[in-house]
């Protein structure tokens, strides 16, 4: 998984350049809906990747701490050359938090929850939640799935994960993990750990928020 985002970095950003009129319309959506919720926000930005979502968050945030374990990524991130007194790009890992410097009340993951294995997810939630603090708003975006588009979707034996085949532009191929989540799996999941519990999903990406409860409920 690594290899493969350290691979794909120079390529990430055109899965945002999408063909289908009604996915550009969505991630318009998608970016309004999270904007209005960080204005004057300090944000800890969980795998930022190229910084794309970073850009837009910067327009409105007070400051933001923006997490990526890809190196590659990070630099393209940099080159952007947002305004180094509101954004800053660490290299980490977002289930190693504590380090960061900074405290916030806000917290975005973009096309996260999607790579994280589902033993994993409490794990890194609770993590995350930690990290931010009670009442901190949190945002998150994803894709839905859609037949056909993608590749393939792989299923195993013994294995509550999914996968797809990932092509890159040189030809490389590589099996990445890919969790696609329906609105009442993504309430189960989230429910005890929101208040104000708010989800959208539409024809080809989903995006929630709310704000962290002091205890995941049992």
């Amino acid at each position: 998984m690594e290899t493969y985002y350290r691979a794909r970095a120079p390529e990430y950003e055109k899965v945002y350049k999408r063909s289908e009129q009604v996915c550009e319309h969505e991630l318009l959506e998608l970016r309004d809906a999270m904007t209005r919720l960080f204005s004057d926000k300090s944000i800890l930005e969980v795998a930022c990747g190229t910084g794309y979502w970073t850009q837009f968050l910067a327009q409105v945030a007070s400051h933001i701490v923006a997490v990526d374990k890809s190196q590659e990524m990070l630099q393209i991130a940099k080159n952007k050359n947002l305004d180094a007194r509101t954004v800053r790009f660490c290299l980490g890992d977002a289930y190693n938090l504590n380090n960061l410097p900074g405290d916030f009340d806000g917290g975005v993951a973009n096309f996260w929850l999607s790579h994280v294995p589902k033993c994993r997810i409490h794990e890194f939630l609770d993590h995350w939640h930690a990290r931010l603090g009670r009442d901190a708003i949190v945002f998150m975006a994803d894709n839905v799935y859609m037949d056909g588009v993608g590749g393939e979707l792989i299923s195993k034996a013994s294995d509550k994960n999914t996968y797809k085949m990932r092509t890159l532009e040189d030809g490389r191929t590589y099996e990445v993990l890919k969790n696609y989540y329906s609105q009442d799996e993504l309430r189960s999941l989230f429910y005890p750990y929101a208040d104000g519990l708010q989800i959208h999903v539409g024809q080809c990406y989903w995006w929630l928020s709310y704000r962290v409860k002091g205890e995941r409920r049992a």
